[in-house]
Formats: structure tokens, sequence, C-alpha cells
């Protein structure tokens, strides 16, 4: 059975590893570990330090990943591949100190943040320098196709973060409103990811464009599926559940199920996600709202619309290991366990 049947099937898909969706391009991907390292380097002890400390607690590598992926399958691996994936992954490291600065996170997978270390000021200052230190990149090797991408992500995600807080003050919310919010804060990452990866390798604007809407598509799912994370009693998750509910973030199972009650319903839930501190009885209370107006069941059947919708952009493509490995790395967004 190939991997793609599994979208109309009702039998359950094999579980998914990362070392599976690498397999085409493990090579690449060793490779591109000191070139990382050796272009974080600088000449001030301090900043070294913390970003070594930032290196060593480094994630899954999605999204080099999906630039390595994307770019074999439109093409040839070449240098300007390794170009892409370093300034896409210095601007994941820069949002992810940001973002614990603005969420005021002390701890990052299961360790304790930059700003939980150095103190906020500095947390910004090396968030600042990661994200210069990337457009410097682009810049010094000419690569302006990927400035010009990687530009737009930032202004996207910075306009997400402040719309989702906007929104979260005013508790106006709406589906639509939701899926703005993650298509600039988290789809747009990967969306860039995939359009660098293709335009490291093609100047066809089309299939930059449509790697650039599997990304997005694949991100946006991605994004409901950590929403998903938040009603679930388990501690693999990498954070607590009703970790959203206490932030007052109106993620899409709390929007669906707000707009299934009765005006007085909604009132009393609302009032609670309002509570600037919360118990352990309010996040149940909202936690059981959500799952008895089917929350729950209509995101996970959005998430997966998503995510067909991004392997349908790989069906014109013929088949090979590297669109297997595609394949396979959107599934393992829908199917992770954190």
């Amino acid at each position: 059975m190939d991997v793609a049947d599994y979208k109309d099937s009702t039998i359950k898909m094999p579980t998914i590893s990362i070392d599976q969706i690498k397999n085409p391009i493990a090579e690449e991907l060793k490779g591109f570990e000191p070139f990382f390292r050796k272009s974080t380097k600088t000449d001030i002890p301090l900043l070294n330090s913390i970003i070594n400390y930032i290196l060593r607690r480094k994630g899954k590598q999605m999204r080099p990943m999906l630039v390595f992926l994307t770019a074999k399958l439109n093409g040839t691996f070449n240098t300007r591949t390794y170009h892409a994936a370093l300034t896409i992954e210095l601007l994941h490291t820069a949002t992810l100190v940001h973002d614990d600065v603005v969420d005021e996170s002390y701890q990052r997978r299961g360790f304790f943040s930059v700003n939980a270390i150095w103190r906020n000021k500095l947390a910004v200052l090396v968030g600042d320098f990661i994200l210069a230190k990337g457009m410097l990149w682009s810049i010094d090797h000419e690569d302006y196709d990927f400035l010009q991408l990687i530009s737009k992500a930032v202004g996207d995600m910075s306009e997400g973060e402040i719309l989702q807080i906007e929104k979260a003050r005013k508790q106006d919310i709406t589906e639509e409103v939701y899926f703005e919010i993650i298509r600039k804060k988290t789809a747009s990452l990967l969306a860039t990811s995939a359009a660098v990866g293709a335009s490291s390798v093609t100047t066809d604007k089309e299939i930059i464009s449509r790697m650039r809407e599997l990304g997005e598509l694949a991100g946006v799912a991605f994004q409901i599926k950590d929403d998903l994370f938040d009603y679930e009693k388990t501690n693999m998750v990498g954070k607590p559940t009703g970790n959203d509910i206490r932030e007052k973030k109106m993620t899409l199972p709390l929007i669906h199920a707000l707009n299934q009650s009765e005006n007085g319903e909604r009132k009393k839930i609302l009032k609670i996600v309002k509570k600037r501190i919360k118990s352990a009885e309010d996040i149940e209370q909202v936690v059981t709202f959500v799952k008895s107006k089917g929350g729950i069941e209509y995101a996970h059947q959005v998430m997966l619309d998503y995510r067909d919708k991004a392997l349908n952009i790989l069906d014109d493509y013929p088949d090979s290991e590297v669109k297997t490995s595609l394949q396979q790395y959107i599934y393992y967004i829908t199917d992770r366990n954190k």
C-alpha cells in the first residue's frame, strides 16, 4: 500500500519515524550540522556561550528537512540549498528565543530558556543577532530571492503574534481571524522553508509558489495539532494540559465549541478564559465544555483536510524516494505525539 493511499483509507497508517523521513537527505543533513555551527561563530565569548547552549538543545530540524526535500523534489541539491536551510534555521532559532520572552516562558524542550538564564535583555539581543546573521548571510552570498521570501516571513510572523495578543485581550476571535493568525504566526515559516528549498534549485515561480502553498497547508495542520495537544492528558507533548487556556489563547477547538453554544453558556466559558489566574477546576471545566461541543473532533477533521490538501499538491509529481519522504513528513505532522 502506497503512503498516499492512507489519505482515503480507514486503515491506520504505521507510525512514521523522523529517520524514515530523513533517509533520502541523510547525507545532506549530516553535512549541514557543522556548516550551521560554523556560520554562527562570533568573536564574543558570551554570545558564543549562549548560541552553543541553544544549539545543544536543537529540535528535530523539521524546517531544514523541508528545505532539503523540496529542493531535491524540484531539482539538483547544491550549495545554495545549504544557504537556504541556514537562513531558515537561523530565523527559526531567533523566533524561538523571542517567543520565550514574549510568552514569559522559562522552559524550552524541558530545559531552561535563554531568558530564564540570561534574562530578557540578553535574550532579545541574541535573538536579534541570530536574525540579522541570517539576513546578512543572504546578502553576502547574493541570495536575494531568499531574502525576499524570508523578509516576508518575518513580517508575517510579527503580525500574527501581535494579532494573537490583541485578540487574546478582546476575546472576540472568529475562525477567520484564527486562521489568519496561524497562517502568519506558524505556517509562514514552513511555507517559506518549502519555497526557499525550491528556489535554491529552480527559478520557476509557479513551482516555488506551489511549494510555498504546500508548506503553508502543512503549517496550518501543524498548528492545529498543537492546539489539540492542549486537550490531551499527557506530559509527552512538552507542555501542560490547558496551557493555551491559561494564556487566554483562543484556539480552534474552543472557538468551534463557543460557536455551538447559547449566549449564556458562551459568556460563562469566556469569563473563565479571561481570568488572569485559573485553577485546575477552571481548566477542567473549559476542557469538558470543548469536548462536549465537539470541538476536538471538529478541529481534528479540519487538520486532516489541510493535511490532504498539502498531499494533493504532490500528486502531480512522479513517484520517488523524495516524494515518499515528503508525504511521510506531512503525515508525521498530524500523527506526532509531541
